[in-house]
């Protein structure tokens, strides 16, 4: 031993607590485990531990630059023997081996992570129902089309809505001629204004001829036109409102009423169709899944029937109201500006609050302007 040890300056023989070497199985052990080193790899660049075979290291050569010695480029680990392997995975451990090449030893359970919640699944899915619903009320659009389907139909609803729709056109009928008559009317008023200044000029170079009592007429008729000006103008805001946003609000939910209508009969039709079919094992799940589908969509039209029905009477009464004032003020300020009633046309104007504006009023004055 005392001969040896000199030979091999990183070898630990391992003793027992009465300073005795360990039996001759490992200390053989240990001189056979040298042997099988590389043959590039020295004995001083190995440091050789053995325990007894009570311990999970058993077997275990570590090959790295011993304390002292130069480092070298190479290390070499031989994994434990295979009576420790097959005590470890009696233990129920985990052995885990990194890209480093070292062994480590990890115990425990082991625990799964939650699936997680894919988003792109979750879209797909969602393309997948608007996809089928889109079929299904394609189909039942088509079959109606050419009298194949049956629709469902509410007869005084669907008369109500029949005339609404005409009211509308014949709206924005009279919404263009009103625009079209403000139109000419501000023109002519234009026109008025520059023939009453000409003829002014006129007067105060020719005082023997009557250019300033044409002057004051054409001044006066200006004025009233702008008066009437206001009058129609007003009106078309009004009933510019009502039709482009009361009646366009209105018609926006019978859209979606019709919408409505087409998916509940598309789904209706399905479960018509299966409820004829045979009722078996694979059926009857598409049966009841169909009867789910049909009554949320029966729900839905119901309540869009429902939704339309009170717009159309708030509407009626709105529309009433609003066309009944608009009306008066239109017949009261055409017929007191062709009467060439003054004061009857400024009335009007101020029965229905209207404000006329100044000509110039909006321009910024020109200290505004320094």
């Amino acid at each position: 031993m005392a001969q040896e040890s000199p030979k091999n300056s990183a070898a630990e023989i391992p003793v027992t607590s009465n300073g005795q070497l360990e039996d001759s199985h490992e200390h053989s052990f240990n001189r056979d485990l040298k042997c099988s080193l590389p043959v590039g790899l020295g004995l001083s660049e190995t440091k050789i531990t053995s325990h007894g075979f009570d311990t999970t290291n058993e077997g275990v050569v570590e090959a790295g630059p011993f304390p002292g010695s130069s480092p070298s480029p190479k290390s070499s680990i031989i994994s434990p023997s295979s009576a420790a392997a097959s005590r470890l995975a009696g233990q129920g451990c985990d052995l885990i081996i990194p890209t480093g090449g070292r062994a480590q030893q990890k115990s425990g359970p082991v625990v799964l992570a939650d699936e997680v919640k894919n988003p792109a699944m979750e879209k797909l899915e969602l393309v997948r129902k608007w996809s089928l619903n889109t079929y299904k009320c394609t189909r039942q659009i088509i079959s109606e089309k050419l009298g194949r389907g049956s629709r469902t139909v509410d007869l005084e609803l669907e008369a109500q809505i029949d005339i609404l729709r005409d009211n509308k056109k014949k709206y924005e009928n009279i919404l263009k001629l009103a625009q079209t008559l403000s139109t000419q009317l501000f023109q002519m008023v234009q026109t008025q204004r520059q023939l009453g200044d000409a003829f002014a000029d006129l007067s105060l170079k020719s005082l023997e001829l009557h250019f300033g009592y044409n002057a004051d007429t054409q001044k006066l008729l200006a004025k009233n036109g702008e008066t009437l000006l206001g009058a129609i103008n007003f009106f078309i805001a009004s009933v510019n409102t009502l039709v482009n946003k009361t009646i366009e609000d209105t018609l926006l939910t019978v859209k979606q009423y019709e919408s409505a209508r087409i998916e509940y009969d598309a789904y209706r039709t399905d479960l018509e169709e299966l409820n004829l079919g045979p009722r078996d094992a694979n059926t009857l799940p598409k049966i009841e899944q169909s009867q789910q589908l049909f009554q949320m969509h029966k729900e839905k039209y119901d309540k869009m029937r429902n939704d339309v029905s009170i717009k159309l009477k708030f509407l009626e009464e709105n529309k009433v109201k609003v066309l009944h004032n608009q009306l008066v003020l239109f017949h009261n300020a055409i017929a007191a500006y062709f009467a060439g009633n003054q004061k009857q046309l400024e009335q009007t104007l101020k029965q229905f609050h209207i404000k006329l504006k100044t000509p110039g009023a909006d321009a910024p004055s020109w200290l505004e302007e320094q």
